[in-house]
């Protein structure tokens, strides 16, 4: 008799689902919405600096899902590889939007060919190909690949350009992506740019005459959230950022110039541009030059200095500390250091996901 009373009460129940979806069809949830309900995912402004072993690669992922890489490391196919390995793996991207190459040099540059072998490359930008370069003089064939490499589009970069990004979607903060700085002329980021502070405290060092100094330099704003990028800009050259005017304002992020190197990192600059967080593209004996580290520790605005490489010379001592290292080890496992921007652009978190740390910020409420 209760299996039969059970059988009853599904019929029953049975009966009633079908009447909600014919009789009460407003009560069925919409296939489409509820679809789309569960595919949709909060997209951030995303970026990841790659390990190229003391070369420069900075990959940036837009809340659109639009990718811009600065820089591609060395030639070699290692860091080409590991620059796929993010992007393709990590970043899920078929394919990257826009390169930029900050200078000259072949730890910038020289990864470019070979990763547009692997992966395609829409839009190329630069400051445009010399043909010879005084401190290379193998530059006419080094150049070759990056020159002949396929890609959709080429353009010519000039100080105060805007890189041409896709809009975001509704309730999202302005992203913009300036070109401040080429070839040593520099444009203020605002119209009301203030004067540089403690600009008679650093003394000049030899003139800068590599490309090095000639180096692109890019402002990203999101919401609030600023970040600076100078390639591999140098000790002069970095004081006409902020002296006797400061172009640029402060900024959350300072990606160390010139990946730690004393030729670049002029205090003044550090000083002025007061980031919450550095981060360094170092490798094991290239980068954490003594000063840099110096002037880094000594940044009152600084909270977390990061590193990709810990520097294993005699020198040693000149080190962040551990937990904002992605590689310990001189035989590493291409660890990379990843930030994420708040939807809003208010906060901000690095995390390294090899060794598990994370550590979130709150950004600057004015620049």
């Amino acid at each position: 008799m209760k299996k039969n009373n059970l059988l009853f009460a599904g019929a029953i129940a049975a009966s009633l689902l079908a009447l909600t979806g014919t009789v009460f069809p407003h009560l069925q949830p919409k296939e489409n919405n509820l679809t789309a309900m569960l595919q949709k995912k909060e997209s951030n402004l995303t970026m990841y600096w790659i390990d190229t072993e003391g070369g420069g690669a900075t990959l940036i992922v837009t809340p659109a899902g639009e990718s811009v890489l600065i820089d591609t490391g060395n030639p070699g196919g290692r860091d080409a590889n590991r620059i796929l390995a993010v992007a393709r793996d990590v970043a899920d991207l078929g394919q990257i939007d826009h390169l930029i190459i900050t200078h000259w040099h072949i730890d910038h540059y020289g990864g470019a060919a070979e990763l547009a072998k692997q992966m395609p490359i829409i839009e190329v930008h630069d400051k445009g190909i010399p043909e010879t370069l005084s401190e290379d003089a193998a530059f006419a064939e080094r150049i070759k690949p990056y020159r002949d490499m396929t890609v959709k589009k080429r353009t010519l970069l000039k100080p105060n350009q805007n890189l041409s990004l896709k809009s975001l979607a509704k309730g999202f903060p302005n992203l913009s992506l300036r070109l401040v700085g080429v070839d040593k002329k520099f444009v203020a980021v605002t119209k009301n740019s203030q004067a540089g502070n403690d600009c008679a405290t650093t003394t000049d060092k030899p003139i800068d005459t590599s490309d090095n100094a000639n180096s692109l330099v890019l402002v990203m704003d999101y919401g609030p959230f600023r970040f600076f990028d100078g390639g591999d800009l140098t000790w002069n050259v970095e004081k006409n950022l902020v002296c006797p005017q400061n172009l640029i304002g402060t900024v959350d992020v300072y990606q160390v110039n010139h990946h730690g190197l004393d030729q670049s990192n002029n205090p003044v600059l550090v000083k002025n541009l007061a980031p919450t967080v550095s981060i360094m593209n170092n490798g094991t004996r290239k980068g954490c030059g003594p000063q840099t580290v110096t002037t880094l520790r000594q940044t009152p605005s600084i909270q977390a200095a990061y590193q990709l490489h810990k520097n294993i010379r005699d020198d040693a001592q000149f080190n962040t500390q551990e937990q904002y290292i992605a590689n310990l080890e001189e035989n590493c496992q291409a660890n990379y250091i990843k930030l994420t921007v708040a939807p809003d652009g208010k906060k901000y978190t690095v995390n390294i996901p090899a060794t598990n740390h994370q550590k979130t910020f709150t950004t600057k409420s004015v620049h």
